[in-house]
């Protein structure tokens, strides 16, 4: 059966889904883009007409277009603010929703969100595209299949410049609440552990372009005496990081490096005599799965089987708060200058 989709805000971040959505035949079969939302019609209408979907509803308001078009699923991709009110009109007219990160913009709109999608009996999920590619894939399995031993500490780099313009640059803790979260739930799926707690300094540095805390620097408390570090700036000119950030996990055996890109690096314990034991080289092996390598494409079609199939997403709303509690967390100890307790449900 296939799923009525409307997309709810158009803007530059809307064509990634759409095309992710055209450029897969099992989207294209199983999803029908019925409606498009935005407050300014003109740029519904632009939509529609760039991606050749001239039978689409296009309207300013989200009920209406729903009722419409009878749609069953919502995409979800207006800025942070709006989400609450997007999602809960979309989960009460009885729409599956997958929604653009962050989950809400506060921990209460958070739970407010889940406890609405559990009485409605919806799959609400976010889009973490960024643990759909080879590199986290593959971290991942490293970690399960012990290539390293016990993972104690995950290490991420993050040092960029983007000049977005727009509703970034004008955002508060634009570094954590827009860009850490994706290196925050990558780390949080690739270990298998829990945040317990979290202390990090933020700041918007001399020569920065953002508002506010371009920059910050976390150390959060895993469950399993584990560590993970970030460090990062959305303001750092020069040469680059990936966006993925540059990581190095440690283990009771050996360590991995990724760059973030195409360069892995893992080694255990060598035999050499002395003060240092040397090391040894080791191979990472591939993802499992190649179909969950695919960013966008592949985090649109789990999510679309999940409602097929009625399985549980792998990013669904109450997993996703898990990571959503790591950014307030390190908003909240930013702002106090003291560690903060994470729970399972959110600090």
């Amino acid at each position: 059966m296939t799923s009525r989709a409307v997309l709810c805000g158009c803007g530059a971040m809307a064509k990634g889904w759409l095309r992710a959505l055209q450029s897969a035949s099992q989207l294209r079969d199983e999803v029908e883009i019925v409606g498009l939302v935005d407050l300014d019609l003109s740029v519904a209408e632009a939509l529609a007409a760039e991606f050749g979907l001239d039978q689409a509803v296009t309207g300013t308001d989200l009920a209406a277009v729903i009722e419409a078009t009878r749609a069953n699923m919502v995409f979800d991709v207006v800025v942070p603010a709006a989400r609450f009110t997007v999602v809960s009109t979309a989960l009460r007219l009885g729409c599956n929703v997958l929604s653009e990160k962050p989950l809400a913009a506060s921990m209460e709109e958070a739970k407010a969100l889940l406890a609405l999608a559990a009485e409605t009996s919806r799959v609400h999920a976010v889009v973490q595209n960024r643990r759909f590619i080879s590199g986290i894939r593959r971290l991942r399995r490293a970690v399960e299949e012990g290539l390293i031993g016990e993972v104690s500490g995950i290490h991420c780099d993050f040092f960029i410049g983007p000049h977005f313009g727009g509703f970034r640059e004008a955002m508060d803790n634009v570094l954590l609440l827009d860009m850490a979260i994706h290196t925050f739930d990558a780390a949080r799926f690739v270990s298998g552990k829990q945040p317990l707690s979290v202390y990090c300094v933020e700041s918007n540095p001399s020569g920065s372009w953002y508002a506010h805390g371009a920059s910050a620097n976390a150390i959060f408390r895993l469950s399993g005496d584990g560590v993970f570090t970030y460090r990062g700036s959305w303001c750092a000119e020069g040469r680059r990081t990936s966006w993925e950030s540059a990581w190095r996990l440690v283990g009771s055996k050996g360590m991995i490096t990724w760059d973030g890109e195409d360069t892995f690096e893992a080694a255990v314990a060598g035999e050499e005599p002395g003060l240092l034991r040397g090391h040894r080289n080791i191979s990472i092996p591939p993802a499992p799965d190649e179909d969950q390598t695919h960013g966008h494409e592949s985090v649109l079609a789990e999510f679309v089987d999940a409602v097929k199939t009625g399985r549980r997403p792998e990013t669904a709303s109450d997993d996703n708060i898990k990571s959503l509690s790591m950014v307030f967390g390190a908003i909240e100890s930013a702002r106090t200058g003291l560690p903060v307790s994470i729970s399972s449900e959110g600090h």
